[in-house]
């Protein structure tokens, strides 16, 4: 009998003894990943939720679940530096930045030249969130994550033959719901266009340009402690010159530093987690993600209880 029983566990094929393993670095890469292996699998997330791509430090344990996945989505080392010695000419993973469209990076250089940026002159040390010249956000434009979702899903059908057609299936599906949700969201946003406003943390520039809606520029603090005096005094000049309604922060901006920055300001404290900290992964959550950074927005900018 357990002779039989061995023969028959290896007479199963692959694909049903053992499901593909796909890891996303982030959480917003696993929400459209999660969409596109619905019925199959459920992708898993290498960074806990609220952990910084920035300056990620690699565990063992990471790199066993790297070693361990079938497929590992990652934007690039512009984002996840951490990754690049580990990854480098690996053949399971799916670097995306350099195969999104670059229309987005030609409109954000000229859009940039207006912008304020503001820098604390207290912190001497590199900033975490500097990424050069090129916006790493990828996942903020739903035309953007769209084509993560046709990159995902072209990948898995090669890997996984046997389930191609259910990753076909919900690619489109994803498709079909990301066009109804992106067309609610612009109608949304729309009476706010025109109503400036500064972000903490410069990530934005493809939600701003997708939506027709750019900051008047953003302030390069560290979160964990309260800019000086000198860098203070430029953002309250900015913000005064500017009359900016809104200023947004990030969770992870300790309440000391966000209260500094608009003390003795007219502008109104709002808040965007662009990394999806509470989201729980799920075929809508993409859609649930988006909706709430479009929510969190018009609550400032127009003043919604």
């Amino acid at each position: 009998m357990k002779a039989l029983l061995l023969l028959a566990l290896m007479l199963v094929p692959l694909s049903q003894a053992r499901a593909v393993e796909v890891l996303a670095t982030i959480k917003p890469l696993q929400l459209i990943a999660s969409a596109i292996t619905e019925g199959v699998t459920e992708t898993q997330l290498l960074l806990p939720p609220g952990s910084s791509p920035h300056d990620y430090a690699l565990r063992p344990s990471d790199v066993r679940k790297i070693k361990r996945a079938d497929l590992v989505l990652w934007v690039g080392p512009e984002l996840e530096r951490f990754l690049a010695p580990v990854l480098e000419k690996k053949a399971n993973s799916l670097m995306l930045l350099p195969l999104m469209s670059e229309e987005h990076n030609e409109h954000e250089h000229e859009h940039k030249h207006h912008k304020v940026a503001i820098e604390n002159h207290e912190d001497h040390h590199d900033h975490p969130h500097d990424h050069g010249t090129q916006d790493v956000h990828i996942w903020l434009d739903p035309h953007q994550a769209e084509q993560i979702a046709q990159l995902l899903a072209d990948r898995l059908t090669t890997l996984d033959p046997d389930n191609s057609s259910r990753y076909q299936r919900n690619l489109q599906q994803f498709q079909t719901a990301l066009t109804a949700v992106d067309q609610r969201i612009t109608r949304q946003l729309a009476p706010a266009r025109g109503i400036g406003y500064f972000v903490f943390h410069d990530a934005y520039s493809y939600w701003e340009q997708h939506y027709q809606l750019p900051a008047l520029g953003h302030f390069t603090v560290n979160p964990a402690r309260a800019p000086g005096a000198k860098t203070v005094a430029e953002i309250h000049q900015a913000l005064k010159q500017a009359k900016a309604k809104c200023v947004f922060a990030e969770p992870q901006f300790k309440p000391a530093v966000v209260s500094a920055v608009l003390r003795n300001t007219e502008a109104k404290l709002g808040s965007l987690d662009p990394l999806a900290t509470d989201i729980a992964p799920g075929p809508q959550s993409y859609f649930v993600f988006i909706q709430q950074l479009a929510d969190d927005m018009t609550d400032c900018l127009l003043n919604k209880p």
